[in-house]
């Protein structure tokens, strides 16, 4: 009976001894979401002919962190912004962007969602919107689906 006390002490120590390995490397953003977004003038409300295109990245943390980035051609970007919204409308902006490049525009660094936000965000309510001289409105826009 000591035998098998020993055996089944032994094991639940390696069960535990190897989860904690596995997750002594993680840090909060290994918990994170990590959305693609692709932007164009068809999803401008109204739609928008244009060459222009855009890649997105958003990362959202457990915690409500926010990061990104959108890489775009084809346009030169006035102003970019996530704005709160569904496919088909338009809404408020939330979180302007950053421009790093003449093509690269991020979230700037220690942006956090309030609670209805990740609440939006959730529910696919938010969408990166490229705006240019010729098209004020947004010439180019990506809709955030987690």
């Amino acid at each position: 009976m000591n035998a098998v006390k020993w055996v089944l002490k032994d094991s639940f120590g390696a069960v535990l001894s190897a989860a904690m390995l596995l997750f002594a490397g993680y840090s909060g953003s290994a918990f994170s979401e990590e959305i693609k977004i692709t932007l164009k003038g068809d999803n401008e409300i109204p739609p928008v002919a244009t060459p222009a295109t855009g890649t997105g990245l958003l990362v959202v943390g457990v915690d409500k962190s926010v990061s990104g980035s959108v890489t775009i051609s084809g346009m030169t970007v006035t102003v970019a912004h996530i704005h709160d919204a569904s496919a088909g409308k338009n809404g408020p902006i939330i979180i302007p962007l950053t421009k790093t490049s003449d093509t690269v525009w991020t979230v700037p660094e220690g942006t956090k969602f309030t609670d209805a936000q990740y609440e939006s965000y959730k529910a696919g309510n938010l969408y990166f919107n490229m705006h240019s001289a010729a098209y004020r409105g947004g010439e180019i826009r990506g809709q955030i689906k987690p």
